[in-house]
């Protein structure tokens, strides 16, 4: 009883933090916490403020040290997560309150009668309202035109494709869309597959939103491929597909291996702790975009992404991310740039005084848009021991929880 008591716990935890999350969506059309789009999608700004300027950038602001020593803390905390009495710990925790094996198979298939249902959603309400126990949901072949939502209290599931070549879901919604209720969704809401519930895993699918590339700077159309509002959340071999705003990385610590992430502006955004390890990340955009808009807000969260051993390419002009967060986090290490990156490589989101608490870093990337020279003061070029901590899976805890 104790640890079941244990795990509502970490539900009800994880419940308070979705919850929130829906009442702080932008019921207007626009992103929560303040990416909304009551103004221009670039911060107020037009869309040539996403341009390289010709003025040599600022240098690194005078409170440069306080910022350093913040980070310094998080490298330490991070550390510390693979300490040996920590790992101890966890690991007992987790084999007690987490089962080795899945409670059962579920087979979704579009023909009738070949599985157990004919949709996802249909599947996934088949479970208990609180689920305790990993069920495999195996979706075979084929493309499910069909929106999909996993309720908090659904913790263990995993979805299972063919192949992310094969198996695809699909839906169309945008910010704009209205919904039910009269109302535009917003850009929480426009998600294809929403996972709101821990210890989500997702293998060999593709998570698309039909939504077509919008042209720079329009109102209303990002739409959401996956929004992921959980902890402990992993990604193997998945395709996410879309064009401004493709995943949302919500919140939460996740992990995704070998995937492929297509977008145009702001295509990975969110305020997730994530490694990206051997992702491919390809950018479709007409005119400018940006791959990440990493939405930390205070130097108290640990959260960031960490893109480790990736490939960016497509076409356009593209930022590596933009400060959608004052706080925001971003680290690229031994990643293979394409020559679409803008040399100066970070936007501020309009906003000079974000150059001072964002960190933005690179460490051994290659390719022609990788040249450190042309990035803004602001950003860094990490050393050895200042990369280390974002390049393994202790990063995001991922010893404790990762399990494929």
């Amino acid at each position: 009883m104790a640890v079941v008591a244990r795990f509502m716990a970490c539900i009800a935890v994880a419940l308070l933090l979705v919850t929130s999350g829906f009442a702080g969506a932008d019921a207007g059309g626009g992103r929560p916490h303040g990416h909304g789009h009551g103004r221009n999608k670039h911060g107020g700004q037009s869309t040539k403020a996403m341009r390289p300027g010709k003025a040599a950038a600022r240098p690194y602001p005078v409170n440069a040290t306080a910022v350093e020593a913040i980070e310094r803390q998080f490298t330490r905390w991070v550390r510390s997560i693979g300490g040996r009495r920590h790992s101890t710990f966890q690991r007992a925790l987790y084999r007690g309150l987490f089962p080795s094996s899945p409670r059962g198979v579920i087979v979704v298939d579009k023909i009738p009668g070949a599985g157990d249902f004919t949709s996802i959603q249909a599947a996934v309400d088949s479970l208990p309202l609180i689920n305790l126990a990993r069920v495999v949901i195996k979706v075979n072949a084929g493309t499910y035109t069909e929106k999909v939502s996993i309720s908090p209290m659904r913790a263990f599931v995993t979805i299972e494709g063919a192949g992310a070549d094969k198996t695809v879901v699909q839906w169309g919604d945008t910010a704009e869309t209205v919904g039910p209720l009269g109302r535009p969704f917003g850009t929480f809401a426009s998600a294809t597959f929403a996972v709101n519930a821990q210890f989500f895993v997702a293998k060999n699918i593709t998570f698309k939103n039909t939504a077509p590339v919008p042209r720079p700077g329009a109102l209303g159309k990002q739409g959401v491929a996956l929004r992921i509002s959980a902890d402990n959340a992993a990604f193997v071999g998945c395709n996410f597909l879309g064009a401004q705003d493709t995943l949302y990385d919500h919140l939460g610590r996740h992990y995704y291996r070998d995937c492929y992430i297509e977008g145009s502006v702001d295509f990975i955004f969110g305020n997730a702790l994530s490694l990206f390890e051997g992702c491919h990340v390809h950018a479709i955009a007409r005119n400018y975009g940006a791959l990440t808009a990493q939405n930390r807000m205070s130097i108290l969260e640990d959260t960031g992404f960490s893109f480790v051993n990736c490939r960016v390419t497509g076409s356009g002009a593209l930022y590596l991310g933009r400060a959608w967060g004052a706080f925001s986090r971003v680290v690229f290490a031994y990643t293979y740039m394409d020559n679409i990156i803008i040399p100066r490589g970070w936007y501020n989101w309009g906003d000079p005084t974000r150059e001072m608490t964002v960190f933005y870093g690179q460490y051994k990337c290659t390719g022609p848009g990788a040249n450190y020279a042309g990035r803004v003061a602001w950003s860094r070029e990490l050393t050895d021991q200042e990369a280390k901590p974002f390049i393994s899976l202790n990063f995001i805890d991922g010893l404790e929880w990762v399990k494929l």
